[in-house]
């Protein structure tokens, strides 16, 4: 089959082309030319590079149109197909021969030879020599500014100038104006065996339907433009009779169906389809209308800038099953993802599946090195294990990067299909290269992702993994290729004579940069950290001051409510019997802002605290803190004792001291604060500070950026940038915390014997049902209720959460609580069916 196609990616070993209707295929780099091929075989031959060779990227620049020829279509392993292709024009231009070739032909045709006064070119017609001469040629040549000649097996659109000896000799002009103003006319003799996609023509309309439209074109011929390819502009305005100018897309070549285009980019041999600005690809669409819909293939929707887009029908829905026809009705409103943009079709392609939509990862380049990412093993083999992030994202983990140590069997130990968790080692989005590691030390390590030269800071602290131990020390590696080398002295503080014996190709090792030379990228390295390491050496001579301390910041108290303060609660700490007074600030008494005021109300004098941690001591006030996500912090080390400990990079755990309209200040166990301007704040657009953070709410900061001179450090807030990875693990485990904590104040209440209310409160959790009366129904659709069971309680259901009933005060009904405000004493209920029966 012939198409019409446009290079979507250049790389070395082949071409990437956008086909009609959203495909895509590829051309590889010995379907170009003979002469291109041939050149390939005589350099594998002898070894070494050829100067006359040149690399697919010198010759060909994504967005140039060519003619290809299906050679086959395959599928992957992955159930995907593969559709092969090629550009040589011994198979594009098989249909023609010398007799044929009349003058104003537009033809494709590649460079096969560079001589004194022109180049022979290739057209693919046996029995006929094809030359352009130099002098026609340079003002081409300036033009692409490909370099000051024309290479072998550059690809070129020809006009046929004039043909001698009955088509065995033929001139060439490669003219762009010429060439734009190309057309394919009677006169030129065209027949269904040798016409050629790419060919711009005139012709009628004879049909319109909602599909498309039927034409007929070279007096004899006709063919079909589909939905996607009639001009945007005028797709309302096509009479039967009128004329209009086309480009032939493609020829089937057992039904000979020609299918052309009516869009303008088309209609100039020679030109460009307009590109997507990069910063669309991947971009959500809050509400995209749809304007067409068709049954068969998909839906045309419009997109908030005005320009269309296509969804293919399986992209509309999760699933055949959940597909509904109905909800695709001009009009309609769509949340969507642009997946893809097909230069053949100008149209970005959409998807509406929400795990598409909600994906992390849509393309290489949105995966960064020392990203932790989840996929599915694809394939073991000799060199590694291939893992599928996403549909269009595999990557390699090395046979080294499978476990801590070397695994020998690992088909032992992973089955296809099986879910792993890796870290992005490199990732080359233009090669589509991305390398994985499976360490778990490396893929959980908080420490900095060492990936650039320029970021190793005498000083700073961070994971590697040793690829040599010879005699002179230690060679380790980082991300993005980055190396340094440990010498001998600097292995340990005992010496090692044999480096070899102690340290192994693949051990994950925790180092520290001594000095760098990005320039020359030479990195000098350590694995003596306790001897270099700030902290230690302020423990071992701390200042008189901190020595005198009572409580040291991370120490573990028992304390005794002995206030309540509308700021906190004042409490004594019961290892020192009650003689030193201490404080919990109401935002120190929980993760949860909603139930640091709970626990505040729930509290009362006397009421014993197990486990809080000291946070500071300045003599005269001791301040504490209940926060589980700080204190674990503090115990695993995952703190900065002072500004020197500061890298880029790290994941801190920390408190917000204050919210101001620029930013917000966040302060660390140790006192060590930094700022999240409004920017990095939130992955949302902030308007208002104060609608995102209130003081004392427990976030996790990532540091972007210090300024040791100005003691300054800049944050960011914002979710994206502050997962360490596994965002399903840090979800349930905030989860777990939040409903131990809610169990505590249950406990807490039910000890309350004087209130029957706190007794019913404790009782009602979220999913019992209940037999209510409705009490009633307001104006907005909501309703309230009484019972037995809520005694003394406002228990309300909103107008969404009473389903479809229709009901009415006095009357009984089975109820769902969702959720329970004991600060405000209100239950609220659903009444929906689906809910009920779960």
């Amino acid at each position: 089959m012939l198409l019409l196609g446009c290079i979507k990616e250049v790389s070395d070993y082949e071409l990437v082309i956008s086909l009609p209707n959203g495909l895509s295929g590829f051309v590889p780099v010995t379907q170009i030319s003979d002469a291109y091929s041939k050149m390939l075989s005589k350099q594998v031959a002898q070894g070494e590079i050829l100067e006359d060779l040149n690399s697919l990227m010198d010759m060909y620049s994504p967005g140039t149109l060519v003619r290809c020829i299906v050679t086959s279509v395959e599928k992957n392993a992955d159930g995907r197909r593969s559709i092969k292709l090629s550009i040589d024009p011994k198979k594009v231009n098989k249909g023609l021969n010398a007799s044929a070739l009349t003058s104003g032909m537009l033809l494709s045709g590649f460079v096969s030879s560079v001589e004194d006064h022109g180049f022979l070119i290739d057209i693919g017609v046996s029995g006929t020599h094809a030359f352009l001469p130099r002098q026609k040629a340079q003002n081409y040549i300036k033009a692409v500014k490909r370099g000051p000649d024309l290479k072998i097996g550059q690809n070129l659109n020809c006009v046929i100038a004039e043909v001698k000896n009955e088509g065995r000799v033929v001139r060439l002009s490669v003219d762009q104006s010429e060439i734009a103003a190309s057309l394919a006319t009677e006169r030129q003799n065209w027949t269904l065996s040798n016409l050629l996609p790419g060919l711009v023509v005139k012709a009628r309309v004879l049909k319109v339907a909602p599909l498309g439209i039927k034409l007929s074109f070279l007096s004899s011929f006709t063919g079909i433009v589909d939905f996607m390819h009639m001009d945007p502009e005028k797709s309302m305005n096509y009479s039967p009779d009128q004329v209009v100018k086309a480009c032939i897309l493609s020829i089937h070549p057992t039904s000979k169906v020609v299918r052309l285009t009516l869009r303008q980019a088309f209609l100039h041999p020679g030109g460009s389809p307009n590109q997507l600005s990069s910063d669309r690809m991947g971009a959500v669409v809050e509400e995209s209308a749809v304007k067409a819909f068709y049954k068969q293939f998909g839906a045309i929707f419009e997109l908030d800038d005005g320009t269309l887009a296509f969804a293919r029908l399986k992209h509309l829905s999760k699933n055949r099953k959940s597909f509904k026809p109905g909800a695709f009705k001009t009009g309609c409103k769509h949340k969507c993802r642009i997946i893809d943009y097909s230069l053949m079709d100008e149209m970005c392609i959409l998807s509406l599946k929400y795990q598409i939509i909600e994906a992390r990862f849509l393309q290489y380049q949105d995966i960064h090195t020392g990203d932790v990412v989840q996929g599915k093993v694809f394939a073991l083999k000799p060199i590694g294990m291939q893992v599928k992030v996403t549909d269009g994202i595999k990557g390699l983990v090395p046979s080294m990067h499978l476990a801590n140590g070397i695994l020998k069997q690992p088909e032992k130990k992973y089955n296809i299909g099986d879910e792993v968790r890796c870290r992005v080692l490199e990732c080359n989005p233009a090669g589509k290269k991305l390398i994985l590691t499976l360490k778990k030390s490396l893929v959980q390590s908080k420490l900095p992702v060492l990936s650039n030269y320029e970021d190793a800071k005498p000083g700073l602290i961070t994971h590697g993994f040793v690829v040599c131990a010879r005699d002179f020390g230690c060679i380790v590696k980082f991300y993005n290729d980055v190396k340094g080398l440990v010498p001998k002295n600097e292995l340990s503080s005992e010496p090692i004579p044999c480096p070899d014996k102690v340290f192994h190709e693949g051990q994950v090792v925790k180092v520290m940069v001594l000095k760098c030379e990005p320039q020359q990228e030479r990195l000098l390295l350590s694995f003596r950290l306790s001897s270099k390491t700030a902290p230690e050496d302020k423990k071992e001579c701390p200042p008189k001051k901190k020595r005198e301390m009572k409580y040291q910041i991370g120490e573990m108290v028992d304390v005794k409510v002995l206030k309540k303060k509308d700021n906190g609660l004042e409490v004594s700490i019961l290892e020192d019997e009650g003689n030193v007074i201490a404080s919990i600030p109401t935002g120190h008494l929980s993760d949860f802002v909603a139930t640091c005021k709970l626990l505040w109300h729930c509290l009362q004098e006397g009421d014993v605290l197990p486990r809080v941690m000291c946070l500071s001591d300045k003599g005269e006030h001791i301040m504490l803190s209940r926060k589980s996500a700080v204190i674990s912090a503090v115990q695993e080390e995952q703190v900065v004792r002072s500004f020197s400990e500061i890298q880029p990079g790290m994941l801190l755990t920390g408190y917000v001291r204050n919210v101001m309209p620029f930013g917000v200040f966040v302060e660390f166990p140790f006192g060590v604060t930094g700022l999240a301007p409004k920017v990095s704040m939130s992955d949302k657009f902030v308007t208002d500070t104060k609608d995102h953070f209130v003081v004392g709410q427990t976030v996790i900061a990532k540091v972007m950026s210090i300024d040791e001179e100005k003691q300054r450090v800049l944050l960011n807030l914002k979710v994206s940038e502050c997962s360490s990875g596994d965002s399903a693990a840090e979800s349930f485990a905030l989860l777990s915390q939040y409903f131990k904590e809610m169990k505590e104040i249950r406990n807490l209440l039910r000890r309350r014997e004087e209130s029957s209310m706190a007794q019913g409160l404790c009782e009602l959790v979220p999913g019992r049902e209940l037999q209510l009366v409705v009490q009633d129904v307001k104006e907005d659709g909501s309703a309230l209720f009484s019972g037995s069971c809520v005694t003394g309680l406002t228990v309300t259901a909103t107008r969404y959460h009473l389903g479809d009933k229709n009901i009415v005060p006095g009357e009984k009904t089975k109820a769902l609580v969702l959720h329970v405000d004991a600060l405000t004493s209100k239950v609220y209920v659903s009444l929906r069916e689906e809910l009920l029966k779960q």
